[in-house]
């Protein structure tokens, strides 16, 4: 599986009171790679939007591995799986500047129109995107 890296460090106000990142923020920390990479394709929240879809989540995964900790240097991988609904599946995996992982986590995110009805296939300009971001993680 090919990964696509967004590097980002833990902020101050990330930490919480046990002096690691509260948990909520690795969701954001996902949002950040996904965003990056689908944005290459025009797959973004805003591009998806202006192309008349939405695509909010409905699947949220996240596990973690080991606590991420202030000033430390991440790597946010993303991935993308194909489906054969009107679906897109991003696949992260947090690492730290060694190389651990720190946590996984998978999101799905299903397409409506703008007006929120449910699509059950991708359409064409979706699908084309999509494909250019598959073909590019493939071949990386």
């Amino acid at each position: 599986m090919t990964w696509f890296e967004t590097p980002l460090t833990v902020r101050f106000n990330e930490i919480d009171a046990y002096q690691v990142a509260w948990h909520g923020h690795y969701v954001g920390w996902m949002e950040v790679g996904r965003n990056d990479l689908a944005g290459r394709f025009d797959l973004n929240v805003e591009q998806i939007g202006a192309a008349g879809y939405r695509a909010p989540v409905v699947t949220l995964e996240l596990k973690f591995k080991r606590p991420a900790r202030f000033n430390e240097q991440l790597v946010i991988g993303t991935t993308a799986r194909a489906d054969e609904i009107a679906t897109l599946e991003f696949l992260n995996r947090i690492t730290g500047a060694d190389g651990a992982v720190i946590a996984t986590g998978r999101t799905v995110h299903v397409l409506t129109d703008a007006s929120g009805n449910l699509l059950y296939r991708l359409p064409p300009l979706i699908a084309g995107r999509l494909g250019r971001m598959l073909a590019f993680l493939e071949g990386k």
